[in-house]
């Protein structure tokens, strides 16, 4: 497999656009040198690059792609809705219903739609503030990605351009650990706006943490917000607060809710998201107010995707699917006693696999190595995430393939990674400098 016209493209593409690409996971930093290919087209569960290569991709659009690439269902009712025109100057009938479809499936009273969850966790945290009439944030630390908004970028290792007095309004607790939000409580007494974390990752809430959370959140005066970013659509149809029948006070949707088309969410409790509205005598909230919030074809997507997931068992087959991934891969990693260094992690519908060295530390490098060689090999896989257009037969070719990957996993673990190891290793994302070793 070749990568003639995709190496070609990438000064100019990092000449025209910072960082050569729009999302930060999708940097030429995320992949192997040399194999960071443009897609010019995708069907189903496969890409095709500018090279003519053909792959199986897993990650699906950073996860906004549940159905699957082009799907035609959802195809078909978007090109049907821009045939009466994309923005007006007044609402559309179909915000109301894009509205009333989305209500269907959460207990929440009001919803406001917007285009990244960005902007929906910001209107949230906004929100939260003036409800409560206090500034700081209660962040759980134990995931990794909110927003790009300065709340939370502040608390990163990429904090450049976000000022000192901003930083010191995020505070942090830990997922699973209730002492640790209580000590977060303890030392700000009285000036938390909001708790906001994901409802799930890796690892189930153990003893009631969700719901006893929320209580010390409502204890303490603060709201109890959910970001649905991921587990809305994944891990149940009404996302991961409908699997662990908890109501948030807000809660935040985006990515699989337009199977790709931009499309995000803020939804809540009426008395709250009322005070971005007209029916209050309370002081004005600026909440989402975006010239293309409320595209229309983006609220087609929407519906067409709603339905969809209510007419067929998605969520079911991505726990199937999924599953069936991760025996495959399990047992190409047992037969290669590789067991401890390349794992599954994560609930079926939305994993991810480990990429540990000698010593079973997580490596980069070793990553880079496993990325490399399933590249090679036709898969695009920087996770193991499913999506309902992954066939049976598609698993079975990527196990497959995933083995003969392994292969040569092992052969580096013995004989040294850079042996096989083409290029400089794949970055994290959340890094102070470009090039680490030259800062320091």
């Amino acid at each position: 497999m070749e990568f003639k016209e995709s190496i070609r493209l990438q000064k100019q593409f990092n000449n025209l656009i910072p960082g050569g690409a729009h999302t930060y996971a999708k940097g030429d930093d995320q992949f192997p040198e040399g194999m960071a290919p443009y897609i010019v087209r995708g069907k189903g569960c496969r890409l095709w690059d500018v090279d003519g290569n053909e792959f199986i991709e897993y990650g699906n659009g950073l996860r906004a792609v549940g159905l699957g690439h082009a799907f035609e269902p959802i195809v078909d009712a978007v090109t049907e809705q821009l045939k009466f025109g994309a923005n007006f100057g007044r609402p559309s009938t179909i915000e109301l219903e894009c509205a009333e479809e989305f209500l269907s499936i959460i207990d929440a009273d009001m919803v406001k739609f917007c285009k990244n969850g960005s902007d929906s966790l910001d209107g949230g945290i906004k929100l939260a503030r003036a409800y409560t009439g206090r500034d700081k944030v209660g962040m759980c630390a134990s995931h990794p990605f909110f927003s790009v908004h300065d709340w939370f970028i502040g608390t990163t290792p990429m904090a450049g351009g976000v000022p000192e007095c901003i930083k010191k309004l995020t505070t942090k607790f830990y997922y699973n650990d209730l002492p640790s939000a209580e000590k977060m409580f303890a030392e700000n007494p009285g000036q938390i706006a909001c708790v906001i974390l994901e409802a799930h990752k890796y690892d189930d809430p153990v003893d009631n943490f969700l719901h006893k959370l929320k209580d010390l959140c409502h204890k303490n005066g603060a709201l109890f917000i959910l970001d649905e970013m991921i587990t809305g659509f994944r891990w149940h149809i009404g996302g991961a607060q409908k699997k662990f029948n908890i109501v948030p006070d807000l809660s935040t949707w985006g990515k699989a809710m337009g199977n790709g088309f931009a499309i995000s969410a803020l939804s809540g409790k009426r008395e709250i998201m009322e005070l971005g509205g007209l029916n209050h005598n309370k002081e004005r909230v600026f909440l989402l107010s975006t010239t293309h919030g409320a595209e229309t074809h983006a609220m087609a997507a929407a519906i067409a995707t709603i339905k969809f997931y209510k007419e067929n068992n998605v969520i079911e087959r991505l726990y199937e699917q999924g599953t069936k991934l991760e025996h495959g891969i399990m047992k190409a990693s047992r037969d290669l006693s590789l067991e401890d260094k390349v794992m599954v992690l994560g609930p079926p519908c939305c994993s991810v696999y480990t990429s540990r060295d000698q010593h079973n530390q997580p490596s980069q490098p070793f990553r880079t190595l496993f990325m490399q060689e399933t590249m090679k090999r036709g898969l695009i896989m920087p996770s193991t995430i499913i999506s309902y257009s992954h066939s049976d037969a598609d698993i079975a070719e990527t196990v497959e393939k995933i083995h003969e990957a392994l292969i040569v996993y092992k052969k580096a673990l013995q004989e040294g990674i850079e042996k096989y190891l083409k290029g400089r290793s794949v970055q994290p994302v959340w890094r102070k400098y470009n090039n680490e070793a030259a800062a320091h």
